[in-house]
């Protein structure tokens, strides 16, 4: 079971004309989905907006979805309630709640979603089902007091010059997308060039050894539970 790790940019997004039915231009593309991968992913997506851009009201009937706010600042509504959010903040979104985002800044407005399955049933744990916190201030944050799928660590990650840890996808599944500096990552004899807007995905088994280059490296990383998942 050892799959390839799952590299992708944001350098040649699509454009999307009305996303969640809002009026208005934005960007759009998915860095890794569940075909290939083994826990429970629906997708791990980059977005975008332009200033005064506005990504409708939807309400979560079927998955728990994660925003990480990479560069910008904004206004997320979650159940009618703005808040304001910048680069840094993730928000947490359960099932049965809606939310939408709006850049209310002078620059674009940028984000990843990290989309999952929620869990249903009787014996589905109590969680506080929406949350917004600024990772860069609060540092990880376990997931799994929120949400009721497979979402565990979130956080932002960072590498000081020359500095390499190592990610291994041994009962959990990986993604990393670069926020800041630079670096290589090597999977394999592969080496890849990170800078901001590259992502690594690592399916269970695999493994990826990040180096960060002379202006250190920055990442936010979201680690997913693989039940009963081990790598052969």
């Amino acid at each position: 079971m050892r799959e390839a790790v799952v590299v992708a940019t944001v350098h040649d997004p699509a454009d999307v004309h009305g996303v969640h039915a809002a009026e208005g231009h934005s960007r759009w593309t998915c860095l890794a989905r569940r075909t290939g991968l083994h826990g429970g992913w629906e997708a791990v997506e980059w977005a975008w907006l332009p200033p005064g851009g506005v990504s409708g009201e939807h309400l979560h009937s079927r998955t728990e979805e994660l925003y990480f706010i990479a560069d910008g600042q904004g206004e997320v509504t979650l159940d009618g309630v703005p808040r304001p959010v910048r680069a840094g903040a993730a928000v947490l979104t359960g099932l049965g709640h809606r939310h939408a985002l709006r850049n209310t800044g002078d620059r674009p407005l940028s984000w990843l979603v990290v989309e999952l399955p929620a869990r249903k049933g009787p014996f589905m744990r109590h969680t506080a089902t929406t949350v917004i916190t600024d990772l860069r201030r609060t540092g990880p944050v376990d997931a799994s007091t929120v949400l009721t799928g497979p979402l565990r660590t979130v956080e932002v990650a960072r590498l000081p010059p020359g500095v390499t840890a190592e990610l291994n996808a041994d009962g959990v599944e990986h993604t990393v997308y670069v926020t800041g500096g630079d670096g290589t990552a090597r999977t394999g004899p592969t080496s890849v060039p990170l800078a901001p807007g590259v992502a690594l995905t690592l399916p269970l088994g695999t493994t990826a050894r990040l180096t960060a280059g002379g202006h250190g490296l920055e990442c936010f990383h979201a680690v997913l539970a693989v039940p009963g998942g081990a790598p052969t």
